[in-house]
Formats: structure tokens, C-alpha cells, sequence
């Protein structure tokens, strides 16, 4: 490999003992390839299984944060009936 050059992110020298060459300079890049019929079905369904999951872990997320809005709600309530002193009252 006399006289041939290793061109890695700009650097230019001699390739190293087992070290591949590369053709590609600085800024070039390998075009995608091609996705076949095959792959974007996949990856649809795939997309939607993930967007269906999403949403119902929002869901429950939602449902757990309401219901603990509504406990501490009536527990707020409670105390404010019963005349008890809370946290904000405590000075």
C-alpha cells in the first residue's frame, strides 16, 4: 500500500497495519439504501403497536395522577371541616 493514503475525519497518512482504507473524504456520505415493501409495513406497524402503547401508558398516568388530585382533595376537605389545622395553617 505504498503511496496510498488513509483518509480518517481529515486525516491524512499512511493506514495502519490492518487498518482498512477508506475512499470517503471529509463530508462525504454513503446514500441510504433503498427500504424494500417489507421493511416500511414493519416498521408502520411497529410505529403503531409504539403509539398505542404511548397512549395508554399517558392514560394510566393520567388516571393515577386525577385520582390522587381528588384523595388529597377531600382529604383538604376533611380537615378544613373538622377544623384541624393543615400545613399552611401551621405558622
Amino acid at each position: 500500500m505504498v503511496g496510498r493514503r488513509c483518509f480518517i475525519l481529515g486525516d491524512e497518512r499512511e493506514p495502519a497495519e490492518g487498518e482498512e482504507m477508506t475512499t470517503k473524504r471529509p463530508g462525504e456520505f454513503e446514500p441510504p439504501k433503498p427500504t424494500t415493501a417489507a421493511e416500511r409495513e414493519a416498521r408502520k406497524a411497529f410505529r403503531q403497536v409504539d403509539a398505542e402503547k404511548a397512549m395508554t401508558e399517558h392514560e394510566v398516568a393520567q388516571k393515577a395522577f386525577s385520582n390522587n388530585r381528588e384523595r388529597l382533595k377531600a382529604e383538604r376537605l376533611a380537615r378544613e371541616a373538622a377544623g384541624t389545622p393543615g400545613r399552611d395553617d401551621e405558622s
